[in-house]
């Protein structure tokens, strides 16, 4: 039974990945072109969610500071969910909904890119970190789920939404981290050139 269980995973993560593909290219490829622009004109992404997303904002700055899968000059990248200090102090000072929305009227500029993650789209943290970075004349690259939420409304036409066909979270996730990986690729392939790599 267990197996069958864990199998019944895995066919339906890849299924709704194949899903995807078609659906979700156009705007991986949109986000791609967003974060060349931006990095390397000087800017930075910042990254931001909740849970899981969180894990997903620091997988991504981590991948793009570092490397993904080729040597190449650093990136600017910060995940906005890393700075135990800030956050709580924004949180018991004001309130949870401005963690992130603070941090990016702090340190966003014209030209960079806030990457906000949710699988609702109703993160109001989120949200709130979105409103701050329309402020500041920053494109948002969205990644959500489940029709987008009100994620969905707050954008604008110069941002690019990623919305995962999905209603599970953890489908959603998946998704996102593929997305995720999409973009660091497209990232590499188009600064080094499209070669393949075995690592």
């Amino acid at each position: 039974m267990l197996e069958q269980r864990i199998q019944q995973h895995f066919v339906d993560s890849a299924d709704l990945k194949y899903q995807s593909a078609q659906t979700l290219n156009k705007p991986i490829a949109a986000a791609i072109q967003a974060v060349l622009a931006c990095v390397t004109s000087g800017g930075k992404v910042l990254a931001c969610g909740n849970g899981g997303s969180a894990a997903d904002a620091q997988h991504f700055a981590a991948e793009v500071v570092g490397r993904f899968e080729r040597e190449r000059p650093e990136l600017g990248a910060i995940a906005l969910t890393t700075d135990s200090s800030i956050l709580t102090a924004v949180a018991n000072d004001y309130d949870f909904t401005q963690i992130f929305a603070k941090q990016v009227r702090a340190l966003g500029q014209p030209g960079d890119v806030l990457l906000a993650i949710t699988t609702s789209g109703n993160s109001a943290n989120v949200l709130a970190a979105i409103e701050a970075a329309h402020s500041r004349e920053m494109t948002v690259v969205a990644l959500t789920g489940r029709g987008g939420g009100r994620m969905g409304q707050a954008l604008r036409e110069t941002d690019v939404h990623i919305c995962v066909p999905h209603e599970r979270t953890a489908r959603i996730q998946e998704v996102h981290l593929l997305a995720i990986h999409c973009i660091c690729d497209g990232v590499d392939a188009t600064l080094l050139g499209d070669q393949e790599t075995n690592t």
